[in-house]
């Protein structure tokens, strides 16, 4: 049985605790915040606490709370030589205090309270600076039903890099979508089959062998008629930077064009 105390009440916290609680091979001690109201719903179910001097002892403590606030949490963690997590993408592991074993528990994937997850989907990217914690830790994703990976600091941070643009740039692309549908009253649900397509496609394709549209094709009039028919100039200047970054990966260059005509 692997012990566990949450550090934290965000959303990767709570989807934590809702994985861990139903795990039978781990044992959620504690949760702590420093806002009590956070967690009170769960006073019946877990031991609650909003102060750090009360953690009781545990195999693992993760902390999942904002990136800026992890290095003084964990200095003001009140004991040493345990073994800490935290759960950020970007965040170094040296920036956990060194008074406590370090390491990362880092789940890569998109977390909100409102969603359900299942965390066979869920990829946990682990490191650690002892090695003997590595195997702990690694046994937690196994509990959980989690694919693991081992990848340092610099890994992690651009495997985050990586997600924000298709996580949340991806996201924000929807809504540009949503708006463009919305302005002509088209419901947005009809692109949802392409959504899950394009998804799906990158399963089995890499994302350039995957890439399709007029970008690609370097189809001028389709893209000078794109640019007309958007009125709002943010939308304008994403749809040109993207356009410009697809031909640059799959476009013929002018001159080259220019010349094969000649000939």
């Amino acid at each position: 049985m692997i012990s566990v105390s949450i550090i934290g009440a965000g959303n990767v916290a709570s989807h934590l605790y809702q994985v861990f609680s139903k795990t039978k091979s781990v044992s959620v001690n504690q949760w702590y915040n420093r806002d009590l109201s956070k967690i009170s719903s769960y006073q019946n179910k877990v031991a609650i606490t909003d102060k750090l001097s009360e953690l009781k002892e545990a195999d693992i403590y993760i902390i999942a709370v904002s990136d800026d606030a992890i290095s003084d949490l964990s200095k003001a963690l009140p004991f040493e030589n345990r073994l800490v997590a935290h759960t950020s993408g970007s965040v170094s592991i040296y920036d956990l205090d060194k008074k406590n074993r370090r390491g990362v528990f880092y789940p890569l994937q998109t977390f909100s309270k409102e969603a359900k997850l299942d965390f066979t989907n869920v990829p946990i990217c682990i490191e650690t600076i002892g090695k003997k914690d590595y195997p702990l830790l690694k046994s937690l994703a196994q509990a959980i039903g989690s694919n693991y990976y081992k990848v340092n600091s610099d890994q992690r941070k651009a495997l985050h890099l990586a997600a924000v643009f298709v996580n949340n740039f991806s996201n924000q692309l929807y809504r540009v979508a949503h708006e463009i549908t919305e302005s002509e009253g088209v419901e947005f649900d009809i692109l949802k089959p392409l959504i899950l397509e394009t998804s799906k496609k990158v399963q089995n394709l890499s994302p350039y062998m995957a890439q399709t549209g007029p970008a690609k094709r370097n189809d001028k009039k389709t893209i000078k008629r794109h640019l007309k028919q958007l009125e709002n100039e943010e939308h304008k200047a994403i749809y040109s930077l993207l356009t410009k970054s697809i031909k640059n990966t799959h476009g013929v260059p002018i001159k080259a064009a220019t010349k094969s005509k000649k000939q």
